[in-house]
């Protein structure tokens, strides 16, 4: 690749990290604020953190629909991310968990036009035979930052929400300008659009089913999604913010770390495998983090962790070979977030069912998930029997 293409994708790369460290500092702090300051109930909670992602379902869907009319409009998503910033700042100011909802709309809106926009662009811009690993690598960078956000998070535990804020809106207006100078050295590279789909690139597996699937994983992973974790981890294993949010961020990290091996092997081997695998990893994994241990817990956080990020890559290098491939990266980005928003609410509703009591403690709100799990390892048969 040539210097300047090569400095644009490493720019993306890097703000996926400062990113998602202004994103995961502000999460624990809003999750924990909403539960014990404001008293909000856990499905008070899931709304909060749903709300975020109700929000940015929308705008990706939008977002790709922008591109379509002018590939300037990538800028809008780098001022976006900068938005955050100020959005951020009215957390400290509000008195009710409804407010804090409103407040999440907001951020999920803005979220929702700057990611997928950067997820499009590094895709479009590199080359097809390694597009999986090097989305990998955008993806892990940001599972870095997760882990070190939630350390900066647990450093700062103590300090007042306002305070807190103030270090994620530093991150997010630095993201925003990494972004702007990225899409200007990439801006060559930006196709939204194309007549047809270019011969020798058409997507390895139909779009549609890789939909369906995004769609039943997002649902399942929304567990592991925003500040329902947080609390659920922190009350089922009766641990302290400080060090739940350090395990949390390292489960995420160790994720993502390991997902590079899949999106290595659907580079040289197989999509349509790894899709049949992840998918499998996802299925199981509220069935494990239902088990109220801590081993269990954390494997089935793991494992939801690991899959999902171990998708994404592949999701995104099938759907950048689609003509319409901006539209067709921002639905899948609207759909996950659609999905995950009726997990998350699932989850918030099952809460208040508790627990099933017998040799194992059973988190009931997690064997919520179990029709979903089926229908999900129904797809992944259905794909393994397309295999030719």
């Amino acid at each position: 690749m040539e210097l300047r293409r090569l400095a644009g994708i490493i720019l993306l790369i890097i703000s996926a990290f400062t990113g998602t460290i202004a994103f995961r500092l502000a999460t624990p702090a809003i999750a924990f604020y909403t539960r014990d300051i404001l008293k909000a109930s856990m499905l008070s909670v899931s709304i909060v953190s749903m709300s975020f992602v109700l929000a940015r379902a929308f705008s990706s869907v939008l977002g790709g629909l922008m591109l379509e009319r002018g590939k300037k409009l990538v800028y809008v998503g780098a001022l976006a991310m900068m938005s955050n910033a100020l959005a951020v700042q009215l957390y400290p100011l509000t008195s009710t968990w409804v407010q804090v909802a409103g407040i999440k709309l907001l951020n999920g809106f803005l979220n929702g036009l700057s990611w997928p926009m950067a997820q499009f662009v590094i895709a479009v811009a590199t080359p097809n035979e390694i597009r999986a690993r090097v989305t990998s690598v955008y993806f892990f960078f940001g599972s870095i930052a997760s882990l070190l956000g939630n350390y900066v998070y647990a450093y700062t535990a103590s300090w007042g929400l306002s305070e807190q804020m103030w270090i994620s809106s530093a991150f997010f207006v630095l993201t925003g300008l990494i972004m702007l100078l990225s899409y200007y050295l990439l801006y060559a590279e930006i196709t939204p659009r194309r007549k047809n789909t270019v011969e020798g690139e058409r997507p390895s597996l139909d779009p549609k089913r890789v939909l369906v699937i995004a769609s039943l994983m997002a649902v399942i992973v929304a567990f592991t999604s925003g500040e329902i974790t947080y609390v659920y981890v922190s009350e089922a294993l009766g641990m302290d913010k400080a060090t739940t949010a350090t395990l949390v961020g390292w489960a995420g990290f160790l994720a993502a770390m390991l997902s590079y091996g899949i999106s290595w092997l659907a580079d040289v081997r197989s999509e349509r495998r790894m899709v049949v695998l992840t998918s499998i990893m996802v299925a199981v994994s509220p069935l494990l983090a239902a088990v109220k241990t801590a081993p269990t817990v954390f494997l089935g956080i793991f494992l939801a962790l690991f899959a999902f990020q171990s998708f994404r890559p592949i999701s995104r290098k099938v759907l950048v070979s689609y003509h319409r491939s901006s539209l067709a990266i921002g639905g899948m980005n609207g759909v996950q977030n659609l999905s995950t928003f009726l997990g998350g609410m699932l989850f918030g509703f099952a809460y208040s069912l508790g627990e099933l009591h017998g040799v194992i403690t059973l988190n009931l709100a997690l064997l919520t998930f179990t029709l979903v799990s089926l229908l999900l390892l129904w797809e992944a048969v259905k794909l393994k029997g397309g295999e030719k």
